[in-house]
């Protein structure tokens, strides 16, 4: 089963595409889209939009996770972080039917231990869990999708607790 794990965001967008075979997790693929810096807001969306529908169109994922939106302290940064996801969404769900959301900490307890857990703690944990060599040039925000589709593996194969709040099963 291939997993496209997305972790939105208005200035970086996180991809990471994962294999899960017999129970092990092998990485395919992964990276940012960063619109042009220039470019206002809707711009902006329109091109994560566009990135993403092309690379989940050649990619063709079985199923896709997203990080959900958390409240921010500045309501205009909530916003484009929710235009963002929308964007993704749309793009994904125009090529895939199965695709699944879960809020940062989930995707941090799950993949560290720590709901609370710092970027540097979830890039170094995806490289465990990858088997990524140090050389791989991992970003940040890439790891994070990473985190979200390895999560999405975890809750998609019983190993996460029942109380666990991941929304699932979003389909067109």
């Amino acid at each position: 089963m291939r997993i496209l794990g997305i972790d939105p965001g208005s200035r970086v967008t996180g991809y990471g595409l994962i294999l899960l075979q017999r129970g092990r997790l092998q990485h395919l693929q992964s990276g940012t889209v960063r619109p042009p810096p220039r470019d206002d807001g809707n711009r902006r969306i329109a091109y994560i939009h566009a990135q993403l529908a092309r690379f989940v169109a050649e990619q063709r994922p079985d199923e896709i996770a997203i990080e959900r939106v958390f409240m921010n302290r500045n309501p205009g940064s909530t916003i484009l972080l929710g235009q963002a996801r929308g964007a993704a969404i749309i793009a994904a769900l125009s090529h895939c039917s199965a695709l699944f959301e879960y809020a940062p900490s989930e995707v941090k307890q799950v993949t560290v231990g720590n709901g609370r857990a710092d970027k540097q703690q979830v890039q170094f944990m995806v490289r465990v869990l990858l088997r990524l060599d140090k050389t791989y040039a991992l970003s940040p925000d890439a790891a994070d999708a990473l985190a979200v589709a390895i999560c999405h593996t975890q809750y998609r194969h019983g190993r996460c607790p029942p109380t666990a709040k991941a929304k699932r099963g979003l389909r067109r």
